[in-house]
């Protein structure tokens, strides 16, 4: 019997890395990805100048393996200018290979005319030139919190699954390695011709011009595996399709448009502009129908929920007391929170979330109504609930909710910074990067909350009781369904990812070894942690950047909403309905709501399941619905 040489038989071990192989997922599929791997054949594919794939190439347990001697550089049989390509490699011990693109079939080898990301064993390889780098003309960049100084590395070790995309247009190029960004560069600028002039490629004429061309996969000598390869063509306005299943014929209506905001100008007694930046709007049962919205500098108004009402109340001024998110690196501070008590008709409680306006905290607090005037609460009723230390001034979360259990639910971001340089997101031993669930009726052990029994890391060694979901980046929003009590979170990606949660008891959703469903960093996987489950829904960054989590539709007003997770997305401007049943698992549609680019900074509802969604504005038009 023929031994398998021992590179080989760890390239086809087997790994958790994926959950499917080569298949696309519903997004991918509804925003124009294709497969270029099927993981049963090689179809699609062809040796270097060649009719078809040697013999040296085989596919294996659903991976395209370079197996043996003599197999050659393989190219893909369609040519391509502007795509993104998204891949997973796993390279033997001291391994090297590489993905060429813009290939064209000339009288030398393929890296004669098409650049080459390189795949290597970053340990034991022997290039200078590291897994990831556009060989010997980009390489990573020093992150700025980087102690060593030395180029950043996501790969993991040689044996292991890694996920490589690449983005190339022309203008707007990008290179990460297992979800990190590594560098974005311009193709046949001044820079581009300057650092091929500098290289080993400057003698050879049409190099890394052709604009046009196939994808290869080298043949450098050593065992190499490649799955998951997916591509997709941008169009020729440089963008790419979205991820719906149709439009609805709706638009957008300032849902109040006589109200005034009391004590509120658009320009302070300085001369600076202060828009009205609502963060929060929700209702109280108390049978007032009154509403209660929230700004980001620190202002909460009631008023009345019909559309001619003309006349706000000041409820609560913190401006005092709240971090000025205007100033710099602070625009994801401030007052990010606000939750009426589900008792509130009897108890006039009401809890906020905000930053501290000196202190590198964010606060938790209870206030009470005013005795004599229900439309003014008491500023001097603060109860300060809990105090959350943040590392960095982004990614502090602030959206909470009463469940309909009755508890208050807190969402924390992982405490900032690039790529969760702390490791929040995976150590239940700090409250970061998680949802946490707490009793506000009661004190115990010297704070002013209880843990629920029935918390899922109760009597987990290590792990913060408080804690009812991880693995979280940047929770901005979340809500419950009030129709079956389920828990919707917007999940703010980094670089690649933007992601639709409906949490778990216990449940891990992965950052900072996912984002989305998809594989981010090379930090070991953190013990006494769950399998990390999937997001019900995500969207790249061709797609949108920043997602604003919604709410579930609810009214009767609108049926063509009705059940459906209204959400949007910050830096396109899309609103989006999404069709999911969370008892089968599966996703119906999703649909464009509003045709019109808006920024929506947060979605409110009130009583009667109307959702509103909240933007920033310097003449107080800031709450809209939609219409027909």
């Amino acid at each position: 019997m023929k031994l398998m040489p021992f590179a080989l038989a760890l390239l086809l071990m087997p790994s958790a890395f994926a959950d499917t192989l080569n298949e696309l997922t519903e997004s991918e599929k509804r925003s124009g990805w294709t497969l270029l791997f099927d993981g049963e054949s090689t179809d699609g594919w062809r040796n270097y100048k060649k009719d078809k794939v040697s013999d040296g190439w085989k596919v294996v347990d659903g991976a395209l393996v370079r197996s043996s001697g003599g197999a050659g550089d393989i190219m893909t049989a369609g040519q391509y200018d502007a795509f993104e390509l998204s891949l997973e490699y796993k390279i033997s011990k001291g391994g090297n290979s590489g993905v060429m693109f813009h290939v064209v079939e000339g009288d030398g080898p393929p890296w004669r005319t098409g650049p080459e990301i390189q795949v290597q064993d970053n340990v034991d390889g022997h290039d200078p030139q590291k897994a990831g780098w556009l060989y010997q003309l980009h390489q990573p960049t020093v992150p700025k919190w980087a102690t060593n100084k030395e180029p950043v590395d996501a790969t993991r070790p040689a044996g292991e699954w890694n996920q490589l995309y690449i983005r190339i247009n022309n203008d707007d190029c990008e290179v990460c390695m297992n979800g990190v960004r590594y560098y974005r560069f311009k193709l046949n600028n001044a820079d581009w011709k300057s650092r091929i002039a500098k290289s080993k490629f400057a003698k050879f004429e049409g190099f890394g011009t052709a604009g046009n061309g196939h994808i290869c996969l080298q043949d450098h000598g050593n065992e190499v595996a490649y799955r998951n390869i997916k591509l997709r063509d941008f169009n020729a306005d440089g963008t790419v399709p979205q991820p719906i299943d149709g439009k609805l014929d709706l638009k957008g209506e300032l849902a109040f448009p006589n109200l005034k905001w009391d004590q509120w100008e658009p320009v302070n007694d300085a001369g600076k502009v202060r828009p009205l930046r609502l963060m929060e709007l929700t209702y109280a049962k108390d049978g007032t129908n009154r509403l209660f919205a929230a700004s980001q500098f620190g202002e909460i108004w009631t008023f009345d929920n019909n559309r001619d009402v003309e006349k706000s109340s000041l409820f609560l001024d913190l401006r005092g007391k709240v971090k000025d998110f205007s100033t710099r690196g602070s625009n994801e501070q401030g007052l990010l929170g606000l939750a009426m008590h589900p008792n509130f008709k009897k108890n006039g409680q009401f809890f906020v979330y905000y930053s501290h306006p000196t202190e590198p905290k964010s606060i938790v607090s209870r206030f009470n109504v005013s005795k004599e005037d229900p439309n003014k609460a008491d500023p001097a009723s603060e109860l300060v609930v809990m105090e959350i230390d943040q590392p960095y001034q982004n990614h502090n979360g602030g959206p909470i909710e009463f469940g309909p259990d009755g508890f208050l639910y807190v969402a924390l971001g992982d405490g900032g910074d690039r790529n969760d340089p702390h490791g929040n997101g995976q150590n239940l031993g700090t409250l970061l990067g998680s949802i946490l669930r707490i009793d506000v009726d009661q004190s115990s052990d010297g704070k002013n909350y209880t843990i629920p029994a029935d918390n899922p890391f109760v009597d987990v060694a290590g792990a913060r009781p408080e804690i009812y979901a991880h693995g979280i980046r940047n929770p901005w929003r979340i809500a419950f369904n009030k129709e079956d009590g389920t828990l919707w979170v917007g999940d703010v990606g980094q670089e690649l990812w933007e992601e639709v949660i409906v949490v778990k008891k216990g449940g891990n959703y992965g950052w900072s070894g996912r984002e989305g469903s998809h594989t981010f960093g090379n930090r070991k996987p953190t013990t006494n942690v769950s399998k990390p489950l999937e997001p019900v829904w995500e969207y790249d960054h061709q797609i949108g950047k920043s997602i604003t989590g919604g709410r579930v539709y609810n009214a009767s007003r609108l049926p063509e909403l009705t059940g459906k997770y209204l959400y949007a997305d910050y830096v396109t401007g899309s609103i989006w309905a999404l069709h999911y049943d969370t008892n089968s698992g599966k996703l119906l549609s999703n649909e464009q709501v509003v045709p019109e680019s808006i920024a929506v900074l947060a979605f409110g509802e009130d009583q009667n399941g109307e959702v509103y969604y909240l933007t920033n504005s310097t003449r107080g038009e800031s709450i809209y619905r939609f219409a027909k």
